[in-house]
């Protein structure tokens, strides 16, 4: 968060930083003061004087009972308004849509952000079972999950190990993550097209993901799903792999043809 411009600009860095890490999923880690400020590297008297500034505009908003701090409904509804861009989404939200009724389990449409990957829609499919490791708006570092893993694999390698190299010291709120298992997960997801996170992220749930290049010469989108790992043989894996394959070729076909 190191800023040489001392005027507004340096407070509208700040202030969105600490909204991005407010929505940033870390393992079981609270959106508390104390993490937030370690977070984004602020005194916690700034940051604190920042979330109340936010929390006062609606932009973000404080549980006095859990004591977290969460994404406000100003933010929620200025995410609302339509723009060129949020309906070029459409065919992709329309797959993923499709991909979850196909499925039965629960599918992400995630967007790389900077190092890190937003959901920016999901599908719960008709299982009795779903899992829900991250919601729409959320945030997560790229190599964490089936879907940032994807986005990032598909990074030239340079920028790919620069992200892992930034993102490493983070890793620690996950048992099963470090630099090394995401250089890995990367590699295998390079040379089969399909990233799998078979309880890296969470240690009960499996991951398929997939990466698009939609707006991008780098994948920028990617559709995932999530399912317990009890559920999990290969030939429900073969079938998702088919499933997220076809659906995203014809979503192609489709933007082609209009």
């Amino acid at each position: 968060m190191k800023d040489e411009n001392q005027d507004g600009t340096q407070a509208i860095r700040r202030a969105a930083a600490i909204l991005k890490q407010i929505a940033h999923v870390s393992g079981d880690a609270p959106m508390n003061l104390r993490n937030i400020s370690e977070a984004v590297g602020l005194p916690r008297s700034t940051t604190h004087r920042i979330l109340k500034s936010l929390t006062d505009t609606g932009l973000a908003a404080y549980n006095p009972a859990s004591r977290k701090y969460e994404v406000g409904m100003l933010s929620y509804e200025l995410g609302l308004a339509v723009s060129d861009r949020v309906l070029e989404l459409a065919p992709w939200t329309a797959c993923v849509d499709r991909v979850a009724e196909r499925s039965n389990v629960t599918t992400y449409l995630m967007r790389r952000s900077g190092f890190e990957a937003v959901c920016v829609h999901k599908a719960e499919g008709r299982a009795v079972i779903r899992v829900i490791p991250v919601e729409v708006g959320q945030r997560r570092y790229l190599g964490v999950g089936a879907g940032a893993t994807a986005l990032l694999a598909g990074l030239p390698d340079d920028t790919a190990e620069r992200v892992i190299a930034t993102i490493a010291p983070e890793l620690d709120v996950f048992e099963s993550l470090d630099a090394d298992t995401v250089r890995e997960a990367v590699a295998e997801t390079r040379a089969t097209g399909f990233s799998e996170s078979r309880g890296r992220a969470y240690r009960s749930i499996y991951g398929l993901g997939m990466g698009v290049r939609a707006f991008a010469e780098e994948p920028d989108l990617a559709i995932s799903i999530a399912v317990h790992t009890e559920e999990v043989d290969d030939a429900r894996i073969a079938t998702w792999k088919s499933i997220i394959r076809e659906e995203i070729e014809a979503t192609r076909t489709r933007i082609a043809a209009r």
